[in-house]
């Protein structure tokens, strides 16, 4: 069977290599973004990134069958002109949670320890203890547990943490204390030490933490945003930090990036902001093409693929 797979991101020779083990007559082609035009009218398949909009290009695609997204976040591709298509969406679900998980994790241990506050006495030879405390017996909400969530809870079980999460459908697992529906968020959060977010962003979850929201946290609380920016109200954030109404927050996501150079959070000590790092790895780009190349012989197969993404729902 022989396939135009189209592929807007550089790849190297092995990871060619691994499809042509799956389909040795495929035909391979990387480009830019700003190529697809040249390539589309003959793919049969897309790889790109989920932050891409191809509606321009849709109308000069007729062969177009599957789109692979190499991002979990298929907010931009998965425009409502895609969604009236048959095209079958998939994405990379499930291999960010090693990188994600221990950036959340550095982010806890950040605050925990004091790090940052560490780091900016060193600047001035500064010798002076400030407040610590430990993970040990601390209570974590994941809000919104999928594969990422899973491998925060498996590494929050190894600090002895208590873990409570929501999710929309109720499965049995194996490092989470207690799994509740979405509805009882609230309840949670006035019990957690640490509010993570890893939930999609969709029409449920757009400004989800609002300042009505985050006051519903222990003021010793830190939130942790690696999902979406928009799920947090920004200036909601601001206002509950300038007012001590929760204790920190570590940011790798927002709704503009880069983050504006006047926004307030930069100049408070009480946050720590990452440039949407949380999922990179050296390792990456390999996870996503395995990922592919298993769904790639599914699909030369005639069976269903994994990660098959809901176009009514967005994940």
């Amino acid at each position: 069977m022989s396939l135009n797979i189209v592929v807007a991101n550089r790849l190297s020779q092995r990871h060619i290599d691994w499809v042509h083990n799956i389909c040795p007559d495929a035909n391979v082609i990387t480009c830019e973004d700003s190529e697809l035009a040249q390539h589309l009218p003959t793919a049969d398949i897309l790889i790109a990134w989920g932050f891409i909009n191809i509606d321009e290009h849709l109308p000069n695609a007729p062969r177009l069958r599957w789109i692979h997204a190499l991002s979990a976040g298929v907010e931009k591709i998965l425009s409502p002109m895609v969604a009236e298509t048959p095209i079958q969406l998939t994405n990379v679900r499930g291999i960010h949670g090693i990188p994600m998980s221990e950036h959340v994790f550095g982010m806890m241990l950040a605050f925990s320890r004091s790090i940052a506050g560490f780091a900016r006495q060193q600047q001035d030879a500064v010798w002076k203890r400030l407040s610590l405390t430990e993970l040990y017996n601390k209570t974590l909400c994941i809000v919104g547990l999928g594969s990422i969530g899973r491998e925060i809870a498996k590494r929050a079980k190894a600090f002895n943490m208590r873990i409570v999460a929501t999710k929309q459908t109720m499965t049995q697992e194996l490092f989470v204390d207690e799994l509740c529906p979405p509805s009882e968020l609230d309840r949670l959060l006035g019990e957690a030490d640490y509010v993570v977010l890893t939930v999609p962003e969709t029409p449920d979850t757009v400004g989800l933490f609002s300042y009505e929201r985050i006051c519903r946290m222990k003021e010793s609380a830190v939130l942790i945003n690696v999902a979406r920016g928009t799920v947090v109200s920004a200036e909601g954030l601001a206002q509950a930090l300038t007012e001590k109404k929760i204790a920190g927050a570590a940011l790798d996501v927002f709704v503009k990036e880069p983050l504006s150079e006047s926004s307030p959070l930069w100049k408070m000590d009480n946050v720590l902001i990452t440039p949407h790092c949380a999922a990179v790895s050296p390792l990456y780009l390999d996870r996503a093409m395995q990922c592919f190349c298993e769904n790639l012989s599914l699909y030369m197969n005639n069976k269903a693929m994994m990660n098959i993404i809901d176009k009514e729902r967005g994940y």
